[in-house]
């Protein structure tokens, strides 16, 4: 029976595991019960029957139990109420611990269906353990020394329980000495400490005996006990005493060293080597104090071991200690305070709080220029500055405020006259005695285009041989602009300007950078003979500026024109020359006379003629320089009645230019009666003749006007120089101007031969002043016919306008000079 039941019991339990695992899911809701700790075994949890809606029959018929996950049994069904009760001991802390919620889960499972219900039995904590301390009894030693406020750490108090239950405060025995402090931990725990209110003294009390109470949150509380013993150990526990806390001293900054300071005292109430008393400065004495005083160790004597600056401290808090020999060695603190006496021994300084800016030449007064603060270390009257500029210049200094002042312009600046300015600036002090600096600043006077180019001369004079090399150069024109940077940066052109009806840039043309003139074409003397350029040079500022010089270029002849033969007429057009002449002709009879002109000018003009051959060169002779041919002895029977003249007409030029002339000459007899006929043949003066004659007399008037009223000015200057000097010189005469070699000759001619005018010209074009002589012979033929006049032009004369007009009254091409010799001896 009893296998069979057990067999039974087996089938059953096997049976119910199948349907647990088969019917998990007929799980229906959950409920929760909460219970305390410790409750008595049959303690009611909670109607189980009513809360999974079963009746008392189904409690009983469907075999409700419930199991649980823990090793015990703690809870039962009670079939016939329908209740779970508690079946066992229940202790918190062994199930759960410290954490802060305990809960037991339950399956109550039913058969007949099978189900299975869950629910959970909270475990609530009861306050059923008290703290306690793992050192009951604890031994501190503090020395009497410590200072008040010093903590000592406590052990702390554990608790089984929970929450409210667990430890919540300490208490400490009251007594005079400490007291108990709390000091918080990670995680929110909290360390007793034993804090010293007042000091200790181990002759009055060497022991104290404290208790350290734990109490815990519960109701009732509950609490843990620890004893505490505190020795109090004996140390050197008196003090040096100073007869002064604080200790004050002036001193002088112009102390010497090794002065004697002040002597610090302090007495010591114990005995022995803990009376024993050395001073010393603080361990934290700064440097500037440690270099400037020192101290007896033994007598306590501070005296000066540096110098006293007041610029850098005023005054030294210096912190003294005395301390005994004991152990531990006790120390005691005072102070000496040393208030340092200004004295005037540092020099003032001139600061720029801007540096000086550039400054333009044509900045108007007031223009500030730097911003200056005068400044001194020392104090009071001693540190009152005053500037002042040193030596004149166009700037003054202008106080501003306290010790500041601004330097501004005061007068007219000129980069070209002073570019760049070192402005010195006095400062001194009100000291007693006054103590002074200087400091030089520089001041930079930027450039404005305030000055034109000049030009080394206002004129140039050029003297350039004709026939040159196109694009030579003719000259460098060079100016300077007193400027500075892009206001002296020059170039160079040339004004336009007409030169015989031709623009000048069509003779010249010049480099814009270095002022080189260049000619464009090879020039002639004969056509052109003076070449005026106006040169400009212009800067490069803004507004630029510019000037003007003037090149006067004078073209200067070279023997580059064959002396040209003009009478004969036919042998002036290349051919042979005939003329005749008696056979009565005696020795020194003029033939004829052969007349060349050369069209360069001074000695390239002078013509000399000679003969080069002849049929007879006994017979006839040529003048070197009127070109006369002559009879040299009487013409004889045996000459041949035609003769052959060639003249070689030569100036005087380098090389020598040359022409020939022929002439044939025939012998004639009886030439009397024809040269009478051609006396009354003589023309008159024809219409053109006469009208070159009145200009003349027109000319001649206006330019005596002219010398009288020049002769009568310097005369009146003559006289007023004479009262000064007592002398009037004119010591020039009229044959100076013939020594002259830069006197020129020019001769204009017709075409038909016959001389119609001369013009006369100086050498010096830009002359004013000129005087010219004619001499002629008195033997030539042509002295009748010529009258050659002085002109001496006015300063207001153009020379160029200044032409002298001879009305040679020459006879036509028909004349002879045979005809003119006949008339002459009538």
């Amino acid at each position: 029976m009893t296998k069979t039941m057990g067999h039974r019991d087996w089938r059953w339990q096997a049976l119910w595991w199948h349907n647990f695992f088969l019917l998990w899911s007929t799980i229906n809701g959950q409920t929760r019960y909460s219970i305390p700790e410790e409750l008595k075994m049959g303690s009611v949890v909670g109607n189980l029957a009513k809360d999974l809606g079963l009746g008392l029959s189904d409690m009983f018929d469907r075999n409700v139990r419930v199991s649980s996950e823990a090793d015990k049994q703690y809870f039962r069904v009670d079939g016939g109420k329908g209740e779970l009760l508690v079946n066992d001991r229940i202790d918190r802390e062994a199930l759960c611990g410290q954490r802060a919620s305990c809960v037991l889960p339950l399956q109550v499972v039913l058969e007949n269906p099978l189900s299975l219900h869950r629910i959970e039995v909270e475990i609530k904590d009861i306050n059923d353990n008290s703290p306690s301390f793992h050192t009951k009894e604890l031994s501190l030693q503090i020395s009497e020394t410590a200072a008040v406020g010093t903590r000592f750490s406590l052990e702390s108090a554990d608790d089984s329980d929970v929450g409210g239950n667990s430890v919540k405060s300490y208490i400490l025995t009251k007594n005079d000495c400490f007291t108990l402090k709390m000091r918080e931990v990670e995680d929110g725990k909290t360390v007793p400490e034993l804090v010293l209110e007042k000091p200790l003294d181990r002759e009055k009390n060497a022991v104290h005996q404290l208790l350290l109470t734990a109490l815990d949150g519960g109701n009732p509380a509950m609490s843990g006990i620890s004893q505490i013993t505190v020795s109090v150990l004996d140390v050197n526990d008196n003090f040096p005493a100073f007869d002064k806390n604080l200790y004050k001293i002036i001193l002088s900054e112009n102390s010497a060293k090794d002065t004697f300071v002040t002597q610090i005292a302090a007495t010591d109430a114990d005995e022995g080597s803990n009376a024993e008393v050395e001073f010393a400065f603080a361990s934290r004495t700064p440097d500037s104090v440690l270099s400037a005083f020192e101290i007896n160790s033994l007598t306590g004597e501070i005296h000066l071991k540096g110098n006293l600056d007041y610029e850098k401290s005023t005054f030294y808090k210096i912190e003294i200690t005395a301390t005994d020999k004991g152990v531990p060695r006790m120390e005691s603190h005072c102070r000496l305070q040393i208030d340092v006496v200004d004295v005037n021994d540092n020099n003032p300084e001139v600061v720029l709080t801007s540096e000086p800016q550039p400054v333009r030449e044509d900045s108007p007064r007031g223009t500030v220029v730097a911003l200056i603060n005068a400044r001194d270390a020392d104090s009071g009257n001693n540190s009152k500055v005053t500037l002042r500029l040193l030596k004149d210049s166009p700037f003054i200094l202008k106080p501003s405020f306290s010790n500041s002042y601004a330097l501004v312009t005061s007068g007219v600046l000129d980069r070209e006259r002073v570019s760049w300015y070192n402005i010195e600036i006095i400062a001194t002090d009100s000291g007693s005695p006054p103590l002074s600096s200087s400091k030089i600043i520089s001041v930079n006077i930027t450039d404005v285009n305030d000055n034109p180019p000049v030009f080394t001369q206002p004129s140039y004079h050029v003297y350039l041989k004709e026939n040159g090399v196109p694009g030579s150069i003719l000259y460098s024109v060079s100016a300077s602009d007193v400027d500075f940077g892009e206001n002296a940066k020059i170039s160079y052109s040339i004004l336009d300007s007409k030169v015989q009806g031709v623009s000048v840039s069509s003779y010249v043309y010049i480099n814009s950078d270095n002022g080189s003139i260049y000619s464009m074409h090879s020039f002639d003397y004969e056509k052109l003979k003076v070449l005026q350029i106006q040169v400009q040079a212009k800067d490069q500022g803004s507004p630029s500026l510019s000037s003007n010089a003037t090149v006067h270029v004078f073209i200067l002849d070279q023997n580059d024109n064959v002396p040209a033969v003009i009478y004969p007429s036919s042998a002036a057009l290349g051919s042979l020359s005939h003329q005749r002449m008696p056979r009565s002709a005696k020795a020194g009879h003029l033939v004829t006379k052969v007349t060349a002109v050369d069209a360069d000018s001074g000695h390239n003009a002078w013509i000399s003629y000679k003969l080069a051959e002849a049929t007879d060169a006994s017979l006839f002779t040529v003048n070197m320089y009127t070109g006369e041919v002559r009879t040299k002895r009487a013409v004889s029977e045996q000459d041949d009645s035609s003769q052959r003249l060639l003249i070689e007409i030569r100036d005087d030029g380098e090389p020598v230019q040359s022409t020939t002339a022929t002439v044939s000459i025939l012998l004639e007899d009886g030439l009397h009666e024809p040269i009478l006929d051609l006396r009354h043949k003589i023309p008159e003066p024809s219409k053109k003749t006469g009208r070159i004659t009145l200009y003349l007399i027109l000319s001649l008037a206006s330019v005596s006007v002219l010398c009288l009223v020049t002769f009568l000015i310097l005369a009146v200057r003559c006289v007023r120089n004479s009262t000064s000097s007592g002398s009037c010189c004119m010591g020039r005469t009229d044959c100076d101007h013939y020594k002259n070699p830069n006197r020129n000759l020019q001769i204009q001619l017709n075409t038909d031969g016959p001389i119609k005018y001369v013009e006369v010209l100086g050498g010096d074009m830009l002359s004013q002043s000129q005087s010219f002589r004619s001499c002629m012979s008195p033997m030539s033929p042509m002295s009748e016919y010529s009258d050659f006049t002085m002109i001496k032009p006015s300063s207001t004369t153009d020379f160029n306008e200044v032409i002298s007009v001879l009305d040679a009254s020459l006879p036509d091409s028909t004349w002879t000079f045979e005809s003119q010799q006949v008339s002459t001896k009538q």
